[in-house]
């Protein structure tokens, strides 16, 4: 899912709208809006409309599994153009489904925006996980030990952030780290977190190959033709991703191997691999607890698996990067934010910042997700539940804090709270909350 901010009659609606493996969000101010916000606290009503018909949330599910279904540019359902699947690996990814939506404690609406993506076949489509219908709860006894790593995957871990890159001059074999990046050896893509290798480029990508550490050889990923992503560090972001993306709304990220050698593929935005988030608004991460919480952005533009790692250590204050939406990323014409997966206490970023199974709350199945993102003069931030992916809860509390947010969100036993004592609660409805300077924090608790 994606969900797309608008600000109408001095209340925050939230939508959303699937789109390919993740949910990103796409910022959308379409009506002005006065310089204060304020949340009006509203019930939240979902309904699905296809073709001008109400249609059940049931419905919505089996068609979005069994590919008949897509989500639209503009919000509604449509029905899946008859494409085949835009990859050929053996490893495609499950749809994370929109049945969920995080909203604040003001009206939320579902005019979803939609994208005209291809649909996969059902290898790629929405996987519940076994026990769906009653929540798991994770214990932190039985979890993975802390990474182990003396390092969070912050700037004092990488070199070369504000060296331009040598366009065209490093072999595709050559991880770019004395220019920033940071590698993700646990993928076993050569430090990238992700590759991908498109066919036609006619009207745009298609048949485009998401290499697996199977498919390398020797371990050489990043080969001919392949677009190949990687991590920056806390704070900073990649900055390079082609012009020319999928031709039914895939995105397409990272630097690129041509000739044998590395080129930039958007040089008009930085000669750096790495740029800084919002400088308007700092966003954080703070731990109060006593091991460690992996924190896994999505890898976008790109493959859209969760492998770009933070690894916020016991007592530590860790940057949160905050794309600007001006200067970021567009999908179709639409401005995207960021999406975080937040891990159970105590999971490695080496089991956590990568694809997982139904089996363990982490990956793809961690419990909760933190949207993050700059536009129109504000930060939003969210705190929502990884829905339909999974239900299980964590063991710890989040709450966001901050001077002059536009009202309360926090995450506490399996309940999002809102509202001014965060009597406003749900177990499926997050919440989200805008800030247009200074500080805010996402505190992690018991």
């Amino acid at each position: 899912m994606k969900y797309s901010i608008a600000v109408l009659s001095a209340a925050v609606a939230v939508v959303a709208a699937q789109h390919n493996h993740h949910a990103h969000q796409h910022l959308h101010q379409d009506a002005k809006r006065d310089n204060d916000v304020v949340v009006v606290p509203g019930p939240t009503v979902i309904a699905y409309v296809l073709n001008g018909q109400p249609i059940s949330e049931a419905e919505v599910l089996e068609g979005i599994k069994n590919g008949t279904l897509v989500w639209a540019q503009g919000g509604a359902l449509s029905v899946a153009p008859s494409v085949s699947s835009t990859t050929s690996s053996a490893w495609v990814p499950p749809t994370s489904s929109a049945a969920s939506t995080p909203s604040t404690t003001s009206t939320s609406s579902w005019s979803a925006t939609s994208s005209s993506s291809s649909t996969s076949s059902s290898s790629s489509s929405y996987s519940a996980p076994a026990s769906s219908s009653s929540a798991y709860t994770w214990s932190s006894e039985s979890s993975s030990s802390s990474s182990g790593s003396d390092s969070n995957f912050d700037s004092s871990w990488s070199t070369g952030l504000d060296t331009p890159f040598p366009d065209g001059q490093l072999d595709c074999s050559t991880f770019p780290s004395d220019y920033g990046a940071v590698a993700v050896d646990w993928l076993g893509l050569g430090g990238w977190t992700g590759i991908q290798s498109p066919g036609s480029t006619i009207g745009g990508f298609s048949n485009i190959l998401t290499v697996t550490e199977s498919t390398c050889s020797g371990g050489s990923c990043c080969t001919e033709g392949s677009y190949c992503s990687y991590a920056c560090p806390a704070g900073y972001q990649k900055s390079q991703w082609p012009e020319e993306q999928g031709s039914t709304g895939q995105s397409v990220g990272g630097i690129q191997c041509v000739n044998g050698k590395l080129k930039l593929t958007n040089p008009s935005l930085s000669n750096t691999l790495c740029i800084p988030g919002a400088t308007e608004v700092t966003v954080l991460v703070k731990n109060e607890l006593s091991q460690n919480v992996a924190v896994c952005r999505t890898d976008y533009p790109g493959t859209e698996s969760e492998t770009v790692p933070l690894d916020t250590q016991p007592g530590s204050i860790s940057n949160l990067t905050c794309p600007n939406a001006d200067n970021y990323y567009n999908w179709e014409g639409s401005h995207t934010s960021a999406q975080y997966y937040v891990n159970p206490a105590g999971v490695s970023v080496q089991d956590a910042c990568q694809w997982g199974s139904s089996a363990n709350p982490w990956g793809n199945y961690a419990p909760l997700n933190l949207g993050v993102g700059y536009s129109n003069g504000a930060a939003w931030l969210s705190i929502f539940q990884n829905l339909p992916t999974t239900s299980a809860t964590l063991d710890f509390t989040v709450t966001l804090e901050g001077d002059g947010m536009s009202g309360n969100c926090r995450y506490s036993n399996g309940q999002y709270c809102s509202g001014s004592d965060y009597s406003d609660c749900s177990s499926t409805t997050g919440c989200t909350v805008s800030i247009s300077s200074g500080t805010a924090t996402f505190v992690f608790s018991n």
